[in-house]
C-alpha cells in the first residue's frame, strides 16, 4: 500500500503538531501535501513545522453542519489562517475570530481524531 503524501501532515496532528512542506529549491511552502511544489515544480520538498501563529485571512460561521458528525459542534467558525511560515490552513476558530487577528494554534479531539482550533494571541 503507497503511503498517501498527506501521511507526515497528518501524523503531526496527532502529536499536536502542525506540519507543511517547504521546497528546497524555490522556498515556497505548502500546506495542501503534494509531490511536487506548486511553484516551481521541483519535487525537493522537505517536511517542516509551524509554530501555529499566525493572521485570520478568512473566516466564517458554520450553521448549519454538513454531515451529523459535526451537528454536535454546530454552530462553529472556520477559519483560513496565513501561518507565519508562509502556508494558509483551514481550522476551527473561536467564535470572537475576525480576519486580520493575530492567533495560536491549538487542538482538540472529536469523532476519533485531533482538529485544529485557532484562537487570539494574548
Amino acid at each position: 500500500m503507497t503511503r498517501p503524501a498527506s501521511a507526515p501532515f497528518l501524523e503531526g496532528l496527532q502529536n499536536s503538531v502542525i506540519r507543511y512542506q517547504a521546497c528546497t529549491a524555490c522556498g515556497a511552502a505548502q500546506t495542501l501535501a503534494r509531490y511536487a511544489c506548486r511553484s516551481c515544480g521541483s519535487t525537493e520538498l522537505q517536511w517542516r513545522t509551524a509554530r501555529g501563529a499566525g493572521r485570520v485571512y478568512s473566516v466564517t460561521t458554520v450553521a448549519r453542519a454538513p454531515s451529523d458528525e459535526f451537528r454536535p459542534l454546530a454552530p462553529y467558525a472556520l477559519a483560513i489562517v496565513e501561518l507565519d511560515e508562509g502556508p494558509r490552513l483551514m481550522g476551527h476558530a473561536t467564535a470572537d475570530a475576525r480576519i486580520g487577528d493575530r492567533v495560536i494554534a491549538g487542538f482538540f479531539d472529536f469523532g476519533g481524531r485531533r482538529l485544529v482550533r485557532f484562537t487570539k494571541e494574548a
